[in-house]
């Protein structure tokens, strides 16, 4: 029987490795190498290592064939090609925000999967892959608490489809894809002055606060160069946006188009800016732009929305903000 044996430098490389504290399988491995190297039979080492036998030979196999590194670690897989394409997902995501079917009160992953294969959605789909599509888009259909989508109308459809094509086609600079929304931020003053922190004990905050109105914030996100645009007003009013438009308009000024994803609230539009800048000043504006509008409660289309609920968690949290001034420094 062959006897199986390091070269002295790997041996001294295993004994490193395993004093060097990485991760608890490639530990496993090289101690197994040393372990076969003083001797021990494979039964031997495997039972010291809480092993198989048959795991003992791979690892010995691999240092044989492909050298002492590649025995430590899988061999590289190229894993599973996504099975579902953005616009089944997409399908799938609509349906699960809306209504379930008669006599059902939520949806569960076993009606889910049904509804997917009755409406022709996909051939087959199991349970697993379902609650990855879920957990991708943050979704708990289980729950009462949920946005809800009346009807999957045509148009919505249409919209989403134009969107997620959009998505899938890489910009240029002179056609960038730019997503636009805002977000109503409502400003609070503290009666009292909180008491900080100290070792042991939270800060404290008084329940009693004074109201000192609201303003808005203007977001853009250029999604494929990881750009982001914020901006804090007094109000959300057609001047504000057709402002804040004429803006973004400027940052590109060489493009052919500028791609544009927003909702559909009613100051977003032309009229907006032909009444801010003109009618010959507006109209101009709003022709750099090719529009895309979400459809209706189909924000989760919008990367902005990305935005504002990262802006919303680690910038403004639960604290109080007393005026815009504070607002625009966060």
């Amino acid at each position: 029987m062959k006897i199986f044996e390091l070269t002295a430098d790997d041996f001294s490389a295993a004994k490193k490795f395993v004093r060097s504290g990485a991760a608890g399988h490639m530990v496993v491995r090289a101690m197994a190498l040393i372990l076969r190297h003083k001797g021990l039979t494979r039964a031997e080492a495997a039972d010291s290592l809480d092993i198989t036998p048959r795991t003992v030979t791979n690892i010995c196999s691999n240092y044989d064939e492909l050298g002492f590194d590649r025995s430590l670690v899988d061999d590289p897989r190229p894993g599973q090609p996504p099975v579902f394409d953005n616009k089944v997902k997409a399908k799938i995501v609509a349906m699960v925000c809306s209504d379930p079917p008669d006599g059902f009160d939520r949806w569960t992953l076993v009606l889910i999967r049904e509804e997917c294969i009755s409406r022709e959605m996909v051939d087959s789909i199991s349970k697993e892959q379902i609650r990855i599509i879920l957990q991708e888009h943050d979704l708990k259909p289980w729950q009462q608490k949920m946005w809800c989508i009346p009807d999957i109308t045509e148009e919505y459809i249409n919209r989403m489809e134009a969107i997620l094509d959009l998505y899938d086609t890489p910009d240029t600079p002179s056609t960038p894809l730019v997503c636009i929304d805002e977000k109503p931020v409502v400003l609070f003053e503290d009666k009292r002055a909180p008491i900080l922190m100290d070792e042991g004990s939270p800060k404290k905050v008084d329940y009693e606060y004074i109201r000192n109105g609201s303003c808005n914030v203007f977001f853009a996100v250029e999604p494929f160069q990881g750009k982001y645009y914020v901006k804090p007003t007094e109000s959300r009013n057609g001047a504000e946006f057709a402002t804040f438009l004429a803006e973004i308009a400027n940052k590109y000024k060489t493009a052919k188009t500028i791609n544009l994803v927003m909702d559909n609230l009613s100051t977003h539009t032309a009229n907006s800016l032909v009444k801010t800048f003109g009618e010959k000043k507006g109209t101009a504006i709003w022709n750099r732009f090719t529009v895309y509008l979400t459809p209706k409660h189909g924000s989760w289309l919008n990367q902005a929305e990305i935005a504002i609920g990262m802006y919303s968690r680690q910038c403004l949290g639960k604290a109080r903000i007393a005026n815009i001034e504070n607002l625009k420094k966060k």
